[in-house]
C-alpha cells in the first residue's frame, strides 16, 4: 500500500485494448464503429491529454530545472568566492607591510583564477546550449508539428526525471496501478504535508495513533537548502529529547537513510521541552563529494583565538568552525575513519599561531605527528614504562607552570584590573606571553595500556617503602587534572582514541572534555562512551554511519544547539609538514620557539656551523693537493687560534688521529678520513 498522500487529480488509467471489440448485432454495430472512428484520439493527442490530465508532474518538472540551475550556479562558483574571502581575511589581519604585498598578490591571483574559471565554464555552457538549440530547431523544421511536440515532451520529461530524484527508483520497483501513479507524482521529500509527517512519527513509534491529534507541525513543511525542514510540537508529556533518540526509526518511516536526517530538540527561545526540529536532505548521500582541502594549507598565519579552527561542512554545505578556547576535546571512533585528520586540523591552526605552545604525547612512534617536532615545546612518543614515567614528569611540571600563570593573573587582577576585566586571560595578554597551551594526546588507548603494566608509587605517598600501584589510574587523573586546573589560563587538551570502550575512554576524562567528536562506531554503547549518553539520547548516532563514511564525524560541543554531523576538511601529511615549517619560522620571528623545539633548532644551527667548519678544512687539504694537514695550517687558513680550532673541531665530532703523514713525515694533524667521518655523523 502506498504511504503517499492522496491526489484527487490522479486516477488509474485503464489499459488500452489491443483487439477490436466484438461486433454487436443490428444497426448498433454501425453506430459504434462510426463513433470509434470519430473520437479515438491520435497518439500525440493522447500524450498531450495525459500531460494535461496529470498536471501533478508540473511541480516536478519545475523542481528538476531548478535543480539544474542550482547545479550550474554551484559549478560557476566552485569554491572560488570562499578562497577569495579567505585571502582577503588574511590580508586584512596582516600588519607586516611586506607580507601585505604578498597577500595582495595572492588575492589578485585568486580573483584572476575565478574570472578564468567563469570564462571557461560560460564558454562550455554556451557551446552545449548552442548544440541543444540547433538540434531542437533541426528536429522541429524537419519533423514539423510532430517534431515540435516530441521535443517539448522530451524537455518536459527530462525536467520531471530530474525533479523526482530518488523517488523515481521506488517507482521502478512498484508493481503498477494507482499507487505507482501517486508515487511518481510525489515530490522527492516523500512528504506532502503535516499529516504525512505525523503518520511517519506514528510508524517510528515516537507518538501513538491516539496522539496524532495532539501533534502539530508548526509552519508546515518548508524548503531548507538542499532539503526540507519542519518544527514538530509533540503531545503533552512527550519530551523532544526522547523523540530524537529514535532518529533511525524515523528515517525508516520516511524511507530515508539515517545520514539524511537531523532530528534535534528545538532550543530556540520560543520553544519548549516538547518541540523538536527535523531537517531531511534531498540527497541520500548529503556528505558525498571530492576532498575539500583546508584553507590552512595556504594560510601564512592563523589567529587561533579569533578565527577558531575551520573544520569542514555540514549536510547543508555550510562551513563550520570549532572554538576550542576555554575547553578540551575528546576524539574517538573506529580505526582509519579520519580521527588523526580532525586532530591535524586543530594542530595546524595552532601551528600557524606563534602564540600557541604545543605539547605532543603519542602512544606510538611514527610519522603522523613528527612534523610538530620542529615547533612543539615538548614531544614524547612511546608507551613503555620509562616513557610513561616521563609523561608524569612532564604533566606535573606543565600543571605547575600553568598554576604560576594563574598566580600572575591574580596579581594583575589586584594591581592592574583593567588588563583582566573578567579575571581571565585576554587576547592582548595572549599576544604578550600568555598564549594558549595545547596538549595533544594521540593513541590514548596505547598510553593507558602501557600505564596499566607500569608500576609506580602514589603521588601522595612519601613513605620510605611506598606501595606500588598500576600507573593507569594516576595517568587518567593527571590528564583530567590538567583539563580542570588549566582551563581558565588557556590550557586545552585534545585526546584521540581508536578503541571507544570503558577501558580506553575513562568517564573521568571524558566528563572534563566539553567538546567531543565521534567517527563511526559499531554500537550505541561505543557512541555513548565518546559522546556521552545524553548526546546519543538527543539523536547523535555515529554508530549509524556507514563503512563508506570516511572523514564524517558527529560533533557535540556541549551547547544548546546539540550535535552536528560534519565532513571534515583534509590536510595531507606533506601539506602538514609545510604548515609546521611555516609555524617554526613564525615562532623564530616572534621569539616564541621554546623547549624541545628550541633545543632542536639550536642543535641544527650548531650542526650547520660544524659542517661549514669541516668543509673549510677539507678545502684546505684539496687546495694543497693532500689528504692531511697540520693544525697550524688549518688554523692559519681559518684565521683562528690553533687551540680554539682544535676545540671547535672536537665539539663538531672530529676524532683527531695520533699521527698523519705529510710529505713522507709522521706529524700531528688531521686527515681527510677523520673529517669526512665527522661530517657524515652530523
Amino acid at each position: 500500500m502506498s504511504t503517499a498522500a492522496a491526489h484527487p487529480h490522479l486516477y488509474p488509467v485503464p489499459p488500452i485494448p489491443t483487439e477490436p471489440p466484438a461486433p454487436l448485432e443490428g444497426i448498433v454495430v454501425e453506430q459504434s464503429t462510426a463513433l470509434e472512428k470519430t473520437v479515438r484520439p491520435s497518439p500525440l493527442e493522447a500524450a498531450a491529454s495525459h500531460v494535461m490530465d496529470n498536471r501533478g508532474y508540473v511541480p516536478l518538472a519545475l523542481r528538476g530545472y531548478r535543480r539544474i540551475a542550482n547545479h550550474w550556479v554551484d559549478g560557476l562558483h566552485d569554491y572560488h568566492p570562499h578562497l577569495i574571502a579567505s585571502a582577503e581575511a588574511a590580508l586584512a589581519s596582516e600588519t607586516d607591510v611586506d607580507k601585505q604585498d604578498a597577500l595582495r598578490e595572492k588575492v589578485d591571483e585568486r580573483r584572476a583564477d575565478y574570472r578564468r574559471h567563469q570564462l571557461i565554464y560560460g564558454t562550455k555552457t554556451g557551446m552545449w546550449a548552442t548544440t541543444a538549440v540547433t538540434a531542437a530547431t533541426a528536429g522541429t523544421l524537419t519533423g514539423g508539428l510532430i517534431g515540435a511536440i516530441v521535443t517539448a515532451l522530451g524537455a518536459y520529461g527530462y525536467g520531471v526525471w530530474r525533479g523526482v530524484g530518488n523517488d523515481e527508483q521506488a517507482l521502478s520497483t512498484t508493481s503498477g496501478g494507482p499507487a505507482a501513479v501517486e508515487l511518481a507524482a510525489a515530490p522527492s521529500t516523500g512528504i506532502h504535508g503535516g499529516e504525512d509527517l505525523i503518520k511517519a512519527l506514528v510508524k517510528a513509534g515516537i507518538i501513538s495513533e491516539a496522539q496524532r491529534v495532539e501533534t502539530q507541525i508548526l509552519g508546515g513543511i518548508r524548503p531548507d537548502g538542499p532539503g526540507w525542514a519542519a518544527t514538530i510540537e509533540l503531545p503533552e508529556g512527550t519530551k523532544a529529547v526522547e523523540a530524537t533518540s529514535k532518529t533511525g526509526e524515523l528515517a525508516s518511516a520516511l524511507r530515508k537513510k539515517g545520514l539524511q536526517l537531523e532530528f534535534k530538540p528545538d532550543t530556540s527561545e520560543a520553544s519548549h521541552e516538547g518541540m523538536a526540529r527535523l531537517w531531511v536532505a534531498d540527497s541520500p548521500t548529503p556528505y558525498a563529494g571530492p576532498k575539500v582541502y583546508s584553507e590552512l594549507i595556504n594560510a601564512p598565519r592563523w589567529h587561533f583565538w579569533r578565527d577558531g579552527i575551520p573544520l569542514g561542512m555540514d549536510a547543508r554545505q555550510a562551513r563550520q568552525v570549532l572554538r576550542l578556547i576555554w575547553s578540551s576535546m575528546l576524539i574517538g571512533g573506529l580505526q582509519d575513519y579520519g580521527k588523526s585528520y580532525l586532530a591535524r586540523l586543530i594542530a595546524a591552526a595552532a601551528a600557524l599561531d606563534p602564540t600557541v605552545r604545543i605539547i605532543v604525547i603519542t602512544g606510538k612512534k611514527g610519522p603522523d605527528w613528527a612534523p610538530l617536532k620542529s615547533i612543539a615545546h615538548r614531544y614524547i612518543a612511546g608507551s613503555d614504562p620509562s616513557t610513561i614515567r616521563e609523561i608524569f614528569t612532564l604533566m606535573t611540571s606543565t600543571i605547575e607552570d600553568m598554576q604560576q600563570r594563574g598566580t600572575e593573573i591574580e596579581r594583575l587582577f589586584e594591581q592592574e584590573p583593567h588588563k583582566v576585566p573578567e579575571g581571565k586571560i585576554t587576547p592582548e595578554l595572549a599576544e604578550n606571553g600568555m598564549g594558549p597551551v595545547l596538549l595533544i594526546v594521540e593513541e590514548l588507548q596505547e598510553l593507558l595500556d602501557g600505564a596499566a603494566v607500569t608500576k609506580m608509587a602514589m603521588p601522595d605517598d612519601d613513605s620510605e617503602n611506598p606501595r606500588l600501584v598500576s600507573a593507569k589510574g594516576p595517568l587518567v587523573d593527571i590528564f583530567a587534572r590538567f583539563n580542570r586546573l588549566t582551563r581558565y589560563v588557556l590550557g586545552m587538551g585534545v585526546y584521540i582514541t581508536q578503541r571507544p570502550d570503558a577501558g580506553s575512554v575513562p568517564t573521568e576524562l571524558r566528563d572534563v572534555c566539553i567538546k567531543r567528536a565521534s567517527f563511526r562506531t559499531k554500537t550505541r554503547n561505543s557512541s555513548e562512551m565518546v559522546l556521552g549518553e545524553e548526546a546519543v539520547k538527543a539523536g547523535a548516532t555515529p554508530h549509524a554511519l556507514l563503512e563508506s563514511s570516511k572523514g564524517i564525524f558527529v560533533l557535540d560541543e556541549g551547547s544548546e544547539d546539540g550535535y552536528r554531523t560534519l565532513r571534515g576538511d583534509v590536510i595531507d601529511l606533506p601539506d602538514f609538514v609545510k604548515i609546521c615549517e611555516r609555524g617554526r619560522q613564525l615562532r623564530i620571528d616572534a621569539d616564541t620557539l621554546t623547549g624541545d623545539a628550541a633545543a632542536r633548532e639550536e642543535r641544527a644551527q650548531q650542526a650547520a656551523e660544524a659542517r661549514l667548519l669541516i668543509n673549510g678544512c677539507l678545502r684546505v687539504m684539496t687546495d694543497r693537493g693532500r689528504d692531511a694537514a697540520q693544525l697550524d695550517e688549518l688554523a692559519s687558513a681559518a684565521a683562528m687560534e690553533p687551540g680554539y680550532l682544535a676545540d671547535e673541531l672536537r665539539a663538531a665530532g672530529v676524532v683527531r688521529p695520533e699521527k698523519v703523514e705529510i710529505d713522507g713525515k709522521r706529524v700531528r694533524g688531521y686527515d681527510r678520513a677523520c673529517l669526512e667521518a665527522a661530517l657524515k655523523a652530523l
